[in-house]
């Protein structure tokens, strides 16, 4: 028996959703895809997950392909294969790319969405409660709940309650970003430059099956997720 497919997700539904929330802003979205793929063993960004590559469901989930700016290895910007989206090449950590996309930005972008290229599940509800969420707020980070019991390397328990989970996409005021990123520091997410800068950063309800694909066995729980929407 061949397996079923959902239909691939059109960019128009989500732009609805974002133009009520956007009225005055204008939005634009960095895939970030840059990545080197160690832990995963290759590029995990182009493996195939059903009709289309990892990437391909990460980009096509953004607001709009004319305002979305994708970062990705320098050895792969001549074949990588996005015709409707700019893309530019990364840098040596993920903030470095994170930087070479919003350079790219046109000056009349007002604020941006910095998406994680192996994040390929985001739904337009997701992106709607960042977008809205950014019109009074320097910064918007999508969270889950922690389910696991955590502990510290010396034994002691960790109160999870307190913990949440970070997702992508995070929105963010392009000049709040810009300001945060020129300090040339990195960290393992935007809000966290953001944070450091003095500007505020918000919560909103992420989705548990906007799943991040780190390891070959997240492959098959995506496929699983996305035949649970057909």
């Amino acid at each position: 028996m061949s397996r079923r497919w959902p239909a691939p997700r059109l960019s128009q539904s989500t732009e609805k959703m974002i133009a009520i929330a956007s009225t005055a802003m204008e939005v634009w979205a960095i895939v970030v895809a840059a990545g080197s793929g160690t832990r995963f063993g290759r590029l995990k960004q182009l493996d195939p997950l059903g009709p289309k590559r990892v990437l391909d469901w990460s980009v096509d989930a953004m607001p709009s392909p004319q305002r979305t700016i994708v970062v990705v290895p320098v050895n792969q910007i001549e074949t990588i294969n996005l015709p409707d989206q700019t893309v530019v090449a990364g840098g040596a950590t993920r903030s470095a790319s994170v930087r070479a996309g919003l350079a790219a930005l046109p000056s009349s972008a007002s604020h941006v969405l910095i998406h994680d290229g192996a994040r390929p599940l985001v739904s337009p509800a997701v992106i709607a409660r960042v977008v809205q969420a950014m019109k009074t707020a320097d910064g918007v980070i999508p969270v889950i709940p922690v389910t696991d019991t955590l502990r510290r390397h010396d034994g002691s328990p960790v109160d999870r309650g307190e913990l949440v989970a970070v997702q992508t996409p995070q929105g963010f005021s392009v000049s709040i970003l810009q300001t945060a990123h020129a300090s040339g520091n990195d960290a393992t997410d935007d809000a966290g430059l953001v944070t450091a800068a003095g500007g505020v950063v918000v919560h909103v309800e992420g989705d548990p099956t906007n799943i991040k694909v780190t390891v070959p066995s997240d492959l098959l729980v995506a496929e699983a997720l996305l035949r649970e929407r057909d």
